[in-house]
């Protein structure tokens, strides 16, 4: 975790909602100079650090209302924070807990040099980023329309299906069923998946045309990797952003949720945490792609089966999860394509 050490002249902290922000401003004695309750608007808010833009910085906890502030500040050349809000407990306990009590805390983090700091993802990338996670929600909403299907199918003991309904030429299975109620659950369930992918076809079509104009390069060396295809290569460089923000490959393994440490006090180990700690759609992009590796690659098999007679099934699952992590780490880091030999030659 990085806190930020930074000296400056005056510190913001924000405790941000949609409608209305608290503000307080501390100066590097640790006095108050400004403590009010304004609306989350550009206009209120530079109306109240006017007096105090000279080396000022502003933080803000990570909620989802960020993306204006931290524009706004970029566009006036300001210093932004992103607070890291799991790591951000001091602002949460205390007997008593308010938006004037929060904005005061943040600033002092601040000042302290123990403000836990979260990525401040870049303007021109976080719409598509934001996209191939909304495409991500709605895949899953068809697959749950699919499983309908097949759950009515089961209800009336039919047989199960001969070819697979995810593909639109293999629909045609009303006739199955005789009720005219259960005919037109099948058939809504079947009309709205023929909705799903025509928006979806959509989504990728636009998404696959940024990515290229974004960062080709990447796109083409993550595809390299057996079984990364086009739709986990767009997950993997809009969650990564860029390779260079992470000092060594065990941080890009924590970031991707593949490591669990262990808690630790007075030389025992009392349990593990920070499961929730990471991005998981980067866990989730890597478990799929230890799936479709092990479709693709002899070599996959035969490397899950020797660390299975050791490990078990789901531990060198987990252990394949985290050798395509640090590959993907070292194919960005050095701008070069997947080798087999070598992810296979420990």
């Amino acid at each position: 975790m990085r806190f930020y050490d930074g000296q400056n002249q005056f510190y913001c902290g924000v405790d941000l909602h949609t409608k209305r922000m608290y503000l307080c401003i501390l100066d590097r004695d640790g006095n108050k100079r400004l403590h009010r309750n304004v609306r989350a608007k550009p206009y209120e808010f530079l109306k109240a650090i006017e007096g105090f833009r000279d080396n000022l910085v502003v933080g803000v906890e990570c909620m989802f209302t960020w993306y204006w502030l931290s524009d706004l500040c970029q566009d006036e050349s300001i210093e932004f924070l992103l607070g890291h809000a799991l790591y951000m407990r001091a602002i949460h306990g205390g007997k008593k807990k308010d938006d004037m009590i929060d904005s005061e805390k943040i600033a002092r983090l601040m000042r302290g040099g123990t403000f836990p700091m979260g990525y401040v993802y870049p303007r021109e990338m976080r719409a598509p980023r934001d996209l191939v996670r909304r495409r991500m929600f709605l895949v899953r909403r068809r697959s749950e329309l699919l499983q309908h299907v097949q759950l009515i199918n089961q209800q009336y003991n039919h047989d199960p299906f001969e070819k697979m309904i995810k593909f639109a030429a293999n629909r045609n299975v009303l006739d199955r069923f005789e009720g005219d109620s259960a005919r037109l659950s099948v058939a809504a369930d079947l009309e709205m998946v023929g909705h799903y992918d025509q928006l979806l076809n959509q989504l990728e079509t636009n998404l696959l045309r940024q990515a290229t104009r974004h960062d080709p390069q990447a796109c083409s060396l993550l595809r390299t990797i057996p079984g990364i295809g086009r739709i986990l290569s767009l997950v993997l460089l809009y969650e990564i952003h860029t390779i260079d923000r992470f000092p060594n490959v065990g941080d890009f393994l924590s970031y991707s949720r593949l490591v669990t440490p262990k808690q630790t006090s007075d030389g025992k180990v009392t349990g593990q945490g920070g499961s929730k700690i990471g991005n998981v759609h980067l866990k989730w992009a890597f478990g799929e792609a230890v799936l479709m590796m092990l479709r693709y690659s002899d070599e996959a098999k035969a490397f899950l089966k020797r660390k299975e007679k050791k490990h078990g099934k789901s531990r060198a699952m987990t252990m394949l999860g985290r050798k395509i992590a640090r590959a993907v780490y070292y194919m960005l880091k050095r701008k070069e394509p997947f080798d087999t030999l070598t992810f296979f030659a420990s």
